[in-house]
């Protein structure tokens, strides 16, 4: 079946445009299509028409870029049709990727790191704020922001997430294990076990829990330490002014080491070097 439109001229907005004047939006967030989909929509236009035309924009050379419709363009085009009906809009670059990732969003088309990285894109390009971004996507901040904290994970680990269809709740709960040793394990271990959302976080969390520390009995083979000790105790008491006698004896099965401190000394008043009795 033909499109609905008949010839190449504009009608208010729409043209029928030959699909070889359309290039790709070079903003296009979607990195991988499903095919199989794409063979299904194309079998849907080829039975009932095109219903929704594409939306494109005109370039400086007399070309038109595609903004919305990647999937329709590509379902007319495995049918070989020559044009297909488009709406064309007056727009800039940046009105341009951002109406791209609004369509792919509505359409549910993008993965959750492929939208992440839409939305790292259009703040670098444009020099945009995760405010701005959100406004200009219908979105809090806040959505934005818990959206990027997802390009934390490597390529290579974003790709099995995908592969072993862990959701973007189940990312979120593995994030917070990201810097921790036990990180891929316990990627491999929500995967196998097919841990839901909840299973997933209360994994983490006990994951995270601090490890019981191991109470240590100090063991000092070497004497000479606590006698050391004793011995420098005895010399800060002769520093203070007390007349502290030391006296060590030793026989076969025991060392004795013995204080004395002159009971007078004990009890008198200590001035320390620098300060003044308050008594005098």
């Amino acid at each position: 079946m033909r499109p609905l439109f008949s010839k190449y001229e504009a009608i208010g907005k729409i043209l029928l445009l030959p699909l070889d004047v359309i290039d790709p939006n070079p903003m296009q967030p979607r990195k991988t299509f499903d095919e199989e989909y794409i063979e299904e929509l194309s079998r849907s236009i080829d039975e009932n028409g095109l219903l929704q035309p594409i939306t494109v924009r005109k370039k400086r050379d007399g070309r038109f870029e595609l903004v919305a419709g990647e999937c329709r363009l590509r379902a007319v085009k495995m049918l070989e049709w020559q044009d297909i009906p488009a709406i064309a809009s007056e727009m800039d670059d940046q009105k341009s990727a951002v109406l791209a990732v609004i369509e792919n969003l509505q359409r549910k088309n993008l993965s959750y790191f492929e939208e992440a990285q839409a939305y790292a894109t259009l703040m670098d390009r444009w020099n945009l704020t995760q405010q701005q971004l959100a406004e200009q996507l219908g979105k809090s901040q806040s959505a934005v922001a818990n959206k990027l904290r997802l390009l934390r994970f490597p390529p290579d680990i974003r790709d099995v997430f995908l592969k072993g269809n862990l959701t973007e709740r189940h990312a979120r709960a593995l994030l917070k294990l990201l810097d921790q040793p036990c990180f891929i394990h316990a990627v491999k271990y929500v995967i196998g076990n097919r841990l839901n959302v909840s299973q997933t976080e209360e994994y983490v969390e006990k994951r995270l829990e601090p490890t019981p520390a191991k109470s240590r009995l100090w063991v000092v083979k070497d004497l000479r330490i606590f006698l050391n000790t004793v011995e420098k105790a005895v010399s800060t008491m002769k520093e203070a002014g007390i007349p502290a006698v030391t006296d060590r004896t030793e026989d076969q099965n025991f060392i004795e080491y013995r204080v004395k401190i002159p009971k007078e000394a004990a009890y008198k008043p200590i001035v320390l070097p620098g300060y003044k009795n308050s008594s005098s």
